[in-house]
């Protein structure tokens, strides 16, 4: 990747929130979502899905790409996605999709008007914009919120950070380690290249299991 940041350091032009850039930018992002498929994402780690209609949890959800395939095949989904943008566009592309759309963000994830646990949760190409207390505040949220059992799967990207926004070089060993303090046990490991073939991209992918 381009010029390397330590795990929790920010680089010196980075903007201050997480979201940064995401506004602004919603409808070529909408497009790029929607150009690959759950299936392609997910496809090595759909073995480790709970049997629907488990309830499952989508944070960072963008587009809702994800969050409706999962409605599709059953699941009741809760897709929380912080840029309004961004939920406009899924709930307009995915609006005949049993989804229902939170504006909600790690690392509080308060989720006042959807209380419960789930059986699972997704951050697809989120964990890489919290520093370093936002994600050890976020992985106690992410426990708090499964079911005994419950898993929580982890796409991590690796690569230069966009311009105008913030990202931290987050290691699938350090996410490891993180998860394993507050009693999240890792059942698969993976990387992938990129799907949308920037070559200076690559991705881990990871599933960990409550106690």
């Amino acid at each position: 990747m381009g010029e390397q940041v330590t795990p929790g350091d920010v680089t010196a032009t980075a903007p201050a929130r997480s979201t940064t850039g995401y506004a602004v930018a919603a409808d070529a992002l909408a497009v790029q979502y929607e150009q690959v498929t759950f299936d392609e994402v997910h496809r090595d780690v759909q073995e480790l899905l709970p049997a629907a209609p488990a309830r499952i949890l989508d944070v960072g959800a963008g587009t809702g790409r994800d969050a409706a395939a999962l409605a599709a095949r059953g699941y009741r989904v809760v897709a929380a996605e912080p840029t309004a943008e961004l939920r406009a566009h899924g709930q307009r592309i995915h609006g005949d999709r049993a989804v229902d759309w939170v504006d909600d963000a790690l690392p509080d994830l308060p989720l006042h008007r959807r209380p419960g646990r789930f059986d699972a949760v997704f951050a697809t190409a989120v964990w890489m914009y919290l520093d370093a207390e936002e994600r050890r505040k976020a992985t106690a949220r992410i426990v708090a919120l499964l079911v005994p059992g419950g898993r929580f799967f982890v796409n991590l990207r690796h690569g230069p950070v966009p311009e105008g926004r913030r990202m931290f070089d987050v290691s699938a060993a350090e996410t490891v380690r993180l998860a394993r303090t507050h009693g999240l046990r890792a059942v698969h490991r993976g990387e992938r290249a990129d799907l949308h073939g920037r070559a200076d991209v690559r991705w881990s992918r990871l599933v960990f299991e409550s106690a």
